[in-house]
């Protein structure tokens, strides 16, 4: 907590100059005021790290409902569940036998009259068949549809970590926006009281009229930029609801207080977390054994598959009534790799390739998350000093700037050019507090979603 005392006598300060100095007390949250007869002190309460939410309005949209209802209804995340729950009932088909083949016909009809009474060797013939693959092979297929099945799930995993980190990053964007409008508003506000200000002291001539047409200046700019943000937002509130499932119009309000948090980072931590956490590695790791397993069936394809079958052939009795005898067949039959230089030898070179491609990707990815997390980190420490440096030391350097040149202006002892700049910085720090401590915020979903887990606290 810091403070700024502005000795000012109340009984001898114009009404107008009471109004600036409890605007200036507004212009920070979470304001609280001490006043005497002979000075009045304004506190503002420093930045929490964390605060609580205290309204109950359903239609505030926290960052912990905002995640909730984008993992429940958006149609991205449920598209990949979708393709993840269709693989996993692939493994059990994989390691299924062919199904069998039945057999049914008629043998040495005679077509010049189709009696089946007439010739000993017309026949109703009915069989079964079944091919059973050379052993191995129907292990090593389930274990390939398993393996990319477990890859697929792991994808579920990755897609909802991208989509927290879209959420975290627009919610907070969203948040920004809407502080830096408040903090837009209440400059209007400033400048359209120290015009009514400049206006007074013209009038009575201790002013001059170019004092109040710069002040008119600075409004009209911060009108112009009032509108660029408000485009801005709108821009934001689009894409934030597509996230969420929702049709573009709708507004989303976003809590005037959040919790957020500023936890000391260790990088190499950050790295080793990565690779036993991120469902990324898992996936390609999965993949990778999936690939081993195509090679392996891919020598398997040297052997051949058997089929197995039996069959049983119905004779009719002679014209004159006499018995024949019914017949019965069994069969063997085998595959035969005669071609096997130009077909399972070049399977067996395909299969490699794509083991390769799985080790390079896996390695790929492992040098662009660690690239990743190294970048953010350092950037992420930089805009955390930053935060601080904001906070604790030139907004309220500024503000004493600011309180000290009022104090001046009022007794024509400051140029009111020199009070302009100092408040238009005075608001600029602010602004780039509320963008520092957006970007540490979207910073760390960007670094959860590259460890695979959400970073704790201090």
């Amino acid at each position: 907590m810091f403070f700024v005392i502005c000795p000012w006598p109340l009984r001898y300060a114009y009404s107008a100059w009471t109004a600036v100095i409890f605007w200036l007390a507004m212009f920070w949250p979470a304001p609280s005021f001490h006043i005497s007869s002979g000075t009045v002190r304004i506190v503002w309460a420093e930045a929490l790290a964390e605060t609580r939410q205290t309204t109950t309005d359903e239609s505030i949209l926290t960052l912990n409902l905002a995640i909730e209802r984008a993992l429940a209804g958006n149609p991205g995340l449920g598209e990949i569940k979708a393709r993840a729950e269709a693989m996993s009932a692939i493994p059990a088909q994989a390691g299924a036998l062919p199904d069998p083949t039945v057999n049914l016909g008629l043998l040495n009809v005679p077509t010049r009259s189709f009696n089946l009474h007439q010739e000993d060797m017309t026949m109703l013939e009915m069989g079964v068949s079944q091919t059973i693959p050379f052993p191995g092979k129907l292990a090593l297929r389930e274990k390939i549809a398993e393996q990319e099945a477990l890859a697929a799930a792991d994808s579920v995993d990755e897609a909802r970590l991208r989509l927290v980190r879209e959420v975290k990053q627009n919610w907070w964007r969203l948040f920004y926006y809407d502080r830096a409008l408040k903090l837009l508003n209440e400059a209007e506000y400033f400048f359209q009281q120290l015009i009514d200000i400049a206006q007074v002291k013209y009038k009575v001539g201790t002013g001059a009229q170019q004092d109040v047409l710069l002040a008119q200046l600075e409004l009209s700019k911060l009108k112009s930029e009032k509108l660029e943000l408000v485009s801005l937002r709108h821009t934001q509130n689009a894409r934030f609801n597509a996230l969420l499932d929702r049709v573009p119009e709708t507004l989303s309000r976003i809590p005037e207080e959040a919790e957020f948090k500023l936890p000391v980072l260790i990088e190499s931590a950050l790295q080793d977390k990565a690779l036993q956490t991120r469902p990324l590695f898992a996936q390609h790791r999965k993949m990778f054994d999936a690939a081993k397993a195509k090679v392996d069936l891919a020598h398997q394809d040297f052997y051949p598959d058997l089929t197995v079958g039996g069959g049983y052939a119905f004779r009719q009795n002679t014209p004159t009534g006499q018995s024949r005898s019914d017949f019965a067949s069994v069969q063997l039959s085998m595959n035969v790799p005669i071609y096997a230089n130009r077909k399972q030898a070049k399977a067996v070179d395909q299969r490699k390739s794509e083991l390769l491609q799985e080790q390079y990707a896996l390695q790929d990815e492992h040098h662009k998350i660690q690239a990743e997390i190294a970048a953010k980190a350092t950037e992420y420490q930089q805009t955390k000093e930053k935060l601080l440096l904001l906070e604790h030391e030139i907004i309220p350097q500024a503000q004493q700037a600011v309180n000290s040149l009022l104090a001046g202006y009022q007794v024509s002892q400051t140029d009111f050019t020199d009070l302009l700049r100092t408040q238009l910085n005075f608001f600029q720090y602010q602004t780039q507090y509320w963008l520092a401590l957006t970007n540490t915020q979207q910073i760390l979903a960007e670094l959860s979603a590259e460890v695979g887990e959400e970073l704790s606290h201090d």
